[in-house]
């Protein structure tokens, strides 16, 4: 089960990015379905950054025996954004236009939790970039990216 996007967007509306991506992080606003469905966690925000974590898990495992890399792209995508979204005024969205990634190594139910954080680059008016790396608790890297998002003015 997951709660309304639409509810929260509109909770979120009047705030800034900073303001909405800390109180979703706090539990005080609900995570986007995409997170509830794949469990990960918003934990961390500050101004042009965000982590999440996560556990990876059979479910998220693909065909051949490892988790779906499409979990490690999510999750980039999701801490990129968020990077750049933290930095953001009230009103003002954005979205993905185009990001890469490679894979350093496979995520496994073995793995245990991971970190990923998005870091903003760039914080331009129309387009700005982001990178991303997921690591384990030792500091192993998983995977790493770039990101460059439309900024949709308010």
């Amino acid at each position: 089960s997951w709660h309304d996007p639409l509810e929260t967007l509109s909770r979120a509306a009047s705030m800034t990015g900073i303001e909405a991506l800390r109180l979703m992080a706090a539990g005080e606003l609900p995570p986007p379905p995409i997170a509830q469905t794949l469990g990960f966690e918003l934990i961390e925000v500050g101004d042009g950054s965000a982590t999440f974590t996560i556990e990876p898990a059979e479910f998220h495992y693909n065909p051949i025996g490892v988790v779906h890399g499409g979990l490690a792209l999510t999750l980039l995508d999701s801490a990129m954004g968020c990077a750049v979204h933290s930095t953001l005024a009230a009103g003002v969205a954005y979205t993905t236009l185009e990001m890469k990634a490679n894979f350093v190594r496979p995520l496994t139910s073995s793995t245990g939790l991971v970190r990923c954080t998005g870091t903003l680059v760039h914080p331009g008016r129309t387009v700005a970039t982001a990178e991303g790396r997921i690591v384990d608790a030792s500091g192993k890297l998983y995977a790493h990216g770039t990101s460059t998002l439309l900024i949709l003015g308010d």
